[in-house]
């Protein structure tokens, strides 16, 4: 599993150990509606389970410390009874599919991670609506080294505010939608940085063959350019990181997260 997050012609090999809030019996500590539960493993429903990322996640879910799947559901599944004990829904799927998570973690009343890119309105909606009583997110990448790329982009964009920018993404050619979730926060970390929004033109994006997901975003002035890049070389980077984000959403109250937030903690904590 690689992740690499570099700038110009430096990098940052990271890698991820968090582990949820604990209680002093050493359980870990979900707030759910008013109140705040112990659990003493993360219990994960699986939505999109057949899927490339579901299947990651649940090759990868043993080596995530105190992580079990309770359930693993596609398309066609039966959805879990109610009372089925769960601590969070984590959803690869389809924009119905998202929306399905939705109304599945808001009727067992667990948290929701939803990683699926390019959501309509509707499927916005209903995980809006599941956030009025569970903590929710979607993160459309879960990787570390994303999260410490849209810092190292705010930054530059702010100090290269006069420079062209270009945001060039490839994904494997499966990948449906364009530019990706990934791309369009990178072009919102550049909009923070220089205070206007990056036009949709300087967005480009690439389906070809098998790739993971590249991100680069390049700032070129007279003479020069700068690039930061991100280069995810295995899904198991996203999985794991899925599955570790999940563990901080369980201990936050209901409402909508971002993971810019689960990342804010994560560097107060010192890794």
């Amino acid at each position: 599993m690689e992740s690499r997050a570099t700038l110009v012609h430096g990098g940052h090999n990271a890698r991820m150990q968090r582990t949820p809030a604990m209680n002093s019996d050493g359980s870990a500590r979900a707030h759910h509606g008013d109140g705040i539960r112990a659990v003493a493993t993360l219990r994960v429903v699986l939505h999109g389970a057949r899927g490339r990322m579901g299947q990651r996640i649940a090759a990868c879910a043993p080596q995530a410390p105190g992580c079990a799947i309770v359930a693993a559901l596609d398309r066609d599944d039966a959805l879990p009874a109610d009372g089925t004990a769960a601590d969070v829904v984590i959803d690869f799927s389809s924009d119905e599919g998202a929306a399905r998570a939705a109304a599945l973690a808001e009727r067992l009343g667990c948290a929701l991670l939803v990683g699926t890119t390019g959501l309509s309105a509707e499927a916005t909606g209903a995980v809006e609506r599941a956030a009025r009583r569970v903590p929710a997110m979607v993160a459309p990448n879960t990787s570390l080294g994303v999260a410490v790329t849209r810092r190292l982009v705010t930054e530059a964009a702010r100090l290269l505010s006069a420079w062209d920018v270009d945001i060039v993404e490839t994904h494997h050619a499966r990948k449906v939608d364009a530019p990706s979730g990934t791309a369009r926060s990178l072009a919102e970390a550049v909009a923070r940085g220089r205070g206007n929004p990056l036009e949709s033109s300087r967005i480009h994006a690439i389906r070809a063959g098998d790739v993971v997901g590249e991100h680069a975003v390049t700032w070129s002035g007279a003479g020069e350019r700068v690039t930061v890049a991100h280069v995810a070389t295995s899904r198991d980077l996203f999985a794991l990181g899925a599955l570790r984000m999940a563990a901080w959403l369980v201990t936050q109250r209901p409402g909508m997260h971002v993971s810019d937030a689960w990342y804010d903690e994560f560097a107060r904590s010192g890794g």
